[in-house]
């Protein structure tokens, strides 16, 4: 009882400071000029991916459990895009990727090289390759990752005049300053940061307590707790018509996970991170490809209309999803 108890409270101090970021995320996007999805992969995903940071770095230096560590990491991806699905039930009334800037494509294919790298790593096993404790396919993510961020950067600054224009439309903050939309946002990161120190401890007791297995439970409730934030900011910037800022946030945060499993490998210090831990987690990296490559068919095919609650690609995520959740319980 008292597990589950710190769960909850862990995760509602994580819903509370992430309800806030959305908000600031907002004032900085509209006081500096970057368009939204700059923003949302850059600093929001930053903030929102600190709870999975802090959750591997507990995981692999202080309980020595690598399994959560993967299993957050991986986990929060497959429920980062399933929360994509859920938000293009809640912006209507057309698909949510007609109206998303398609310069989303360059971070979402560049997640599915991230997770291509991690799969065919899990498949090589310990011919994978090493320098020193650090696997290769850490230094391969490495590049990949700035590369992506250089890649949307460009992009960006040639859609600067488009974003200068949404600027002079849309002041809603004139109030409120840079210092105070910074400060604001620093508090709140550190608040998530605060609580997600907890979730390891409480994930590897919960998995002794339920039987369900460290794998399980990393990529199911540690997972669910630390995209909290994602969710929140997510929503609220959805709710304010912020879309590329909701969806750049998402994808974002995917990029900075598998970024994270770059650090949480390097401070693994009893060899390549990936060879310590279950081969089940390959289950999760193909579903996060495959549910990335529906973001992406969503977003080049720009469909005008729902045929249902829900467009195609989010009701294909949906269901990439319960056959992971199914996969991963029947080989627990």
């Amino acid at each position: 009882m008292f597990l589950w108890l710190a769960f909850i409270i862990c995760t509602a101090v994580i819903i509370y400071s992430g309800s806030r970021l959305s908000r600031y995320g907002d004032i900085i996007a509209e006081k500096t000029g970057l368009g939204g999805t700059w923003v949302g992969l850059i600093m929001l995903a930053s903030i929102t991916s600190l709870p999975e940071l802090i959750t591997g770095l507990s995981s692999v230096l202080v309980v020595n459990v690598p399994n959560i560590a993967i299993g957050d990491i991986l986990g929060s991806c497959v429920f980062n895009l399933l929360i994509y699905a859920a938000l293009d039930v809640i912006y209507r009334p057309v698909p949510l990727s007609t109206k998303a800037d398609q310069g989303n494509i360059l971070s979402a294919g560049s997640g599915i090289l991230l997770l291509c790298v991690v799969a065919m790593s899990f498949v090589l096993g310990e011919h994978a390759g090493s320098l020193g404790w650090i696997g290769m396919y850490s230094i391969v993510i490495c590049g990949i990752y700035l590369a992506a961020i250089r890649l949307v950067f460009f992009y960006e600054k040639r859609q600067i005049s488009l974003y200068m224009k949404d600027r002079a439309i849309e002041l809603k903050y004139r109030d409120v300053s840079m210092k105070t939309a910074l400060l604001n946002y620093c508090i709140n990161g550190l608040i998530i940061v605060a609580a997600a120190v907890f979730l390891p401890k409480i994930g590897e007791g919960l998995a002794v307590s339920t039987g369900l297995g460290k794998t399980f439970v990393g990529n199911i409730f540690i997972a669910l707790s630390t995209s909290l934030p994602e969710v929140v900011v997510s929503v609220s910037a959805v709710k304010i018509n912020a879309l590329n800022l909701a969806i750049g946030n998402l994808l974002g945060s995917n990029l900075f996970n598998l970024f994270i499993l770059v650090i949480d490998d390097v401070f693994f210090i009893q060899g390549p991170i990936l060879s310590h831990v279950e081969k089940i987690h390959i289950i999760p990296a193909l579903s996060a490809i495959t549910m990335t490559a529906l973001v992406i068919i969503g977003l080049m095919y720009r469909a005008s209309k729902k045929s249902f609650v829900l467009a195609w690609d989010a009701l294909g995520i949906m269901c990439v999803y319960i056959l992971n959740l199914v996969a991963l319980y029947l080989l627990k």
